[in-house]
């Protein structure tokens, strides 16, 4: 009996990949095994590779079946995940592979986020590579690290030996949705000093939790709260009742995912539990009520404690001032795409040590209006006497009006399923900008098989449109 946990499921070889790809501890920050092990399936497939000191891989494939002379087609994804698991799971995500499984329909992690994004566009490379059957030009796949905090491999890959400017990218998580355009960001963090000294009184732990997450580009106009912005609220109407002496606050765990959890501890002088567990419930019905969030729990609960190291009410009431001045969410609308967000942000992360750390990740397709969202924040963080930095930052990747490439998907998509693909730009980054300005003259677009709740562990990828999405490539490549 095969031991395989996605043994029998179709594409075989495409699964079989992914299943590999699932064993290998991958999350950002955490590429070096994952490229080894590419760099190890082109040594065993006498293919040509290039693996860079930040451990991208680039691999060449010839052309099959009579199309070794054709333009080369570049095949394109990111081999890092975005790493998440449900409290109480015990799986280490930096050292141990994915507990993966299926239902029949879809595939998905145990507990964890899966990483279809994007390591079903590794599988499809590997696939094509592996069998020399199937009728395609020649290939050159690039796999990059580090997409899911800021595009970091592609903004450091050498692409200078390619000849291909011919791209499809296999990062989109939308069946039948074939993007043609995308954002910019950066990601941007407030340092804020803080004062600790020893203060002693009851302490109550402050609670938000049960809310949805998910992808804070492509998901950031759906209504769902973000759980920083709450406890920010959720602390200063405690404040407005009692003085407050912060002890610990933690919440998020990814720039680019909208927080569903954060917690707090922190000494009450003159605590009232019963007032604040008021505050509580009318909040949390608030919150189910405004946003799309059912789930929504937001509690205090006493403390076994009488304080301690924690910060001043001064330095207090500036980490709760800060919170709740963050802008945070959609901030304009494109006027040419309807429905399209143009201009956004996430509070991502907040960490309180020595110094309180607010991180945030900024989107727009408009430079413009990010750059204006970086100096709001920088005004914010010189109010509040902070630092602020950013860093990884990519370029918009514009729509491109005459496509060869766009011109040859649309057709073949119709054929095959009997309906046009949606054609659009997202809100979410890509890494095709970043190959736009390197490659002049880039043709791309970016599809990828249909996957659910991506960047949280209730992450599944749909097996019957990986399949769809597989014929779909090879006839793209057989017409190219």
């Amino acid at each position: 009996m095969d031991a395989r946990k996605l043994a029998g499921l179709e594409p075989a070889n495409v699964f079989g990949y992914f299943e590999d790809i699932c064993a290998i501890p991958h999350g950002s920050h955490n590429t070096k095994q994952i490229s080894d092990y590419l760099v190890d399936f082109a040594k065993k497939n006498g293919l040509k590779y290039i693996q860079d000191e930040t451990n991208n891989v680039i691999l060449f494939g010839e052309g099959t079946c009579g199309m070794e002379d054709h333009d080369p087609v570049i095949l394109q994804g990111h081999m890092d995940m975005v790493c998440d698991k449900d409290p109480g799971v015990t799986l280490d995500m930096a050292t141990e592979g994915l507990d993966v499984t299926h239902d029949g329909n879809f595939v998905f992690a145990k507990g964890t986020t899966l990483g279809g994004d994007d390591g079903i566009a590794v599988a499809y490379g590997l696939a094509l590579l592996a069998d020399k059957t199937i009728p395609h030009p020649p290939l050159e796949i690039i796999i990059t690290v580090d997409e899911e905090v800021g595009l970091l491999g592609a903004n450091a890959i050498d692409l200078s030996m390619l000849k291909g400017r011919t791209l499809i990218n296999l990062d989109s998580e939308d069946e039948g949705i074939f993007t043609v355009s995308c954002a910019g960001g950066a990601h941007a963090v407030i340092s804020l000093p803080v004062e600790r000294k020893a203060v002693y009184g009851p302490c109550i732990r402050l609670s938000v939790s049960g809310l949805q997450g998910g992808h804070s580009g492509a998901e950031i106009h759906k209504n769902r709260a973000n759980a920083n912005k709450v406890m920010g609220e959720f602390m200063s109407r405690i404040q407005n009742i009692m003085p407050l002496c912060l002890t610990s606050l933690s919440g998020g765990s990814k720039d680019n995912v909208i927080p569903h959890t954060c917690q707090a501890t922190l000494v009450a002088m003159g605590i009232q539990l019963e007032r604040i567990n008021a505050i509580a419930e009318t909040l949390q019905a608030e919150i189910r009520e405004k946003y799309d969030e059912p789930e929504a729990s937001i509690q205090a609960f006493d403390v076994d404690a009488l304080g301690g190291n924690s910060l001043s009410t001064e330095s207090t009431a500036k980490v709760i001032g800060l919170m709740c001045a963050a802008p945070n969410g959609v901030q304009a609308w494109s006027k040419d795409i309807e429905g399209l967000v143009q201009t956004s942000l996430n509070l991502g992360i907040v960490k309180l040590g020595e110094r309180l750390s607010a991180t945030f990740s900024v989107r727009s397709s408009v430079n413009a209006e990010k750059e204006e969202l970086l100096e709001q924040l920088k005004t914010i963080a010189t109010f509040y006497e902070a630092s602020f930095t950013v860093g990884g930052e990519y370029p918009a990747w514009e729509f491109k009006k005459d496509s060869r490439l766009r011109d040859i998907m649309v057709p073949v998509y119709k054929e095959m399923f009997g309906k046009d693909p949606e054609v659009l730009a997202i809100h979410a980054g890509l890494e095709c900008g970043l190959f736009s300005e390197k490659l002049p003259g880039l043709d791309c677009i970016s599809i990828g098989p249909q996957m659910h709740d991506i960047h949280t562990s209730r992450e599944k990828l749909d097996i019957a449109s990986t399949k769809r999405t597989w014929d779909f490539l090879l006839a793209v490549l057989k017409a190219l």
